[in-house]
């Protein structure tokens, strides 16, 4: 099955620049968002991590401070990680949701996320 279709959430692409602190295992890195939704995200990074190791999150947005965990669902070696939210902290959630409601105004992300919103009826991924 396409990743498009089992998404429970549309990812909107982070096009402006959003960026989050993350630990896992003793590493710290600072890392680009690509895309992002309220299932999970994508974050560009050289290192490598163990599938379903649990990552902390801490955001760098406009819309105030987003703590959350996620693990590990699919590395991509030399381009990222695709993470699945596990846990995000109390009043942060809000904060997420309306990161992601800017992010999906934006003429690039809007396109995408009406792409991939359909992806499942047209059979793309």
């Amino acid at each position: 099955m396409a990743a498009s279709m089992r998404r429970r959430a549309v990812r909107v692409e982070a096009s402006e620049g959003v960026y989050a602190l993350w630990n896992c295992a003793g590493r710290e890195d600072l890392s680009r968002v690509r895309d992002l939704s309220l299932c999970g995200l994508f974050i560009e990074s050289p290192v490598e991590l163990n599938l379903d190791a649990v990552v902390k999150l801490n955001f760098l947005a406009d819309e105030g401070q987003i703590r959350a965990s996620a693990e590990v669902r699919h590395t991509r070696p030399g381009q990222g990680l695709g993470l699945k939210f596990i846990a995000i902290h109390g009043q942060d959630c809000q904060h997420l949701a309306t990161l992601i409601k800017r992010l999906g105004r934006s003429p690039r992300s809007a396109g995408r996320a009406q792409l991939s919103s359909h992806s499942g009826q047209l059979g793309a991924d």
